[in-house]
């Protein structure tokens, strides 16, 4: 309620960008302080056996994650974690820095509880954000960045093509990312969807995907890093074909998983006022607009590629219905990022109670369960 009230008189009325900055900075500081970054943990993280989650190998406190856009730069991870949520995506992430576009540059359209961005990859670099990530992961080794159970955050690192790089270069620009961050990912996700970066959802096109795929791969696989899960994200305004291009491909490459969706560059059935939508202008838009289309998007995958690829689901999860919804599709995962916006830092445990409440109801020990269970659905029920 505080959380609303504040969102509503305050951060409603501020640049949304320059409120993003503002928060984010006062839960790092917050998490910095000693002992801090526990005590939230222990308020706030998944601690209901039911949450617990099987994906690539690991067992994760709870299934739902913070998608890649909120934390570009690796630099809260800590504290994003200790906000209750079970992983973290950091990124995108380009092989080079870049300013991103200019501002203003990220809008709220409050009735429709969206958000439309046209960030354009705004980063430090892959250098300057392995460099964080190994930081990280010395913080856990002297035990001061531990989940309740001992367990360390889960990171997941999104990765983009730089803006100046020609499209004919994309591959080898992808793969010097790839190359710099690989030893600090749990995972490592192939961002070919922004629809911020001009050329970028052209590489989705299977024939264009294929190799950039192929050669990423191969590279972690000779580098030593056979066993990193790789993932490409996809957006919610492909074709079906081309879904189902994407998600064969995925199979014939032995990927190991789908993000489904990015944002989209639909405006349609918005219930904000058509000027404020005017005045936002060109960008990914995300939030529960995204719902439906996404949900179609991940029953699509499902049916394609069965329980042989894990499929995390994002777009439009702002409440437990919303997230269990998504489980019983077929995603093991899910991810917010505009539901936190508006949810308030509290919203991750709200997230979570929910989905175990949902969970007993419906009589499963776990997520994994439930997952696909509700896969031949037509409708949200």
């Amino acid at each position: 309620m505080l959380y609303q009230l504040l969102f509503h008189t305050v951060l409603r009325h501020a640049d949304a960008e320059t409120a993003h900055r503002l928060s984010f900075a006062a839960l790092r500081g917050l998490s910095a302080v000693p002992g801090a970054s526990d005590v939230m943990t222990r308020l706030l993280g998944p601690r209901e056996s039911e949450l617990t989650v099987r994906a690539f190998g690991r067992v994760l406190p709870g299934p739902l994650g913070l998608a890649a856009g909120f934390d570009k730069n690796a630099e809260g991870v800590t504290g994003l974690t200790a906000l209750g949520f079970g992983f973290v995506e950091v990124g995108t992430v380009t092989a080079h820095p870049q300013e991103g576009n200019p501002r203003p540059r990220m809008f709220r359209l409050v009735p429709d509880r969206a958000i439309v961005n046209r960030m354009g990859f705004n980063n430090d670099g892959a250098a300057a954000v392995a460099e964080r990530l190994f930081a990280q992961r010395l913080r856990e080794e002297r035990g001061r960045a531990r989940h309740a159970d001992g367990g360390a955050p889960f990171i997941g690192v999104n990765i983009g093509k730089t803006k100046v790089v020609p499209g004919a270069e994309a591959t080898k620009d992808y793969v010097a990312s790839a190359r710099e961050l690989a030893g600090f990912a749990d995972y490592l996700v192939i961002n070919v969807s922004s629809p911020n970066t001009p050329g970028l959802r052209a590489l989705q096109a299977v024939e264009e995907l294929r190799p950039l795929l192929a050669e990423v791969r191969s590279t972690l696989d000779s580098e030593g890093h056979r066993t990193l899960p790789l993932l490409v994200k996809i957006a919610p305004d492909l074709a079906d074909a081309d879904i189902d291009a994407v998600a064969d491909l995925a199979l014939d490459l032995g990927l190991d998983g789908i993000i489904a969706t990015n944002t989209t560059i639909g405006r349609g059935g918005l219930r904000s006022a058509p000027e404020r939508v005017a005045a936002a202008g060109a960008g990914g838009l995300s939030g529960a607009p995204l719902r439906h289309r996404s949900l179609e998007v991940l029953r699509r995958l499902r049916a394609r590629v069965g329980d042989r690829l894990v499929l995390v689901a994002v777009g439009g999860i702002e409440t437990p219905h919303d997230a269990w919804e998504r489980v019983r599709a077929g995603a093991t995962l899910v991810q917010g990022y505009t539901g936190l916006v508006y949810g308030g830092p509290l919203w991750p445990r709200r997230m979570h109670k929910g989905l175990t409440r949902l969970l007993r109801a419906a009589g499963y020990a776990s997520v994994n369960d439930a997952v696909g269970t509700g896969a031949s659905d037509t409708a949200g029920h």
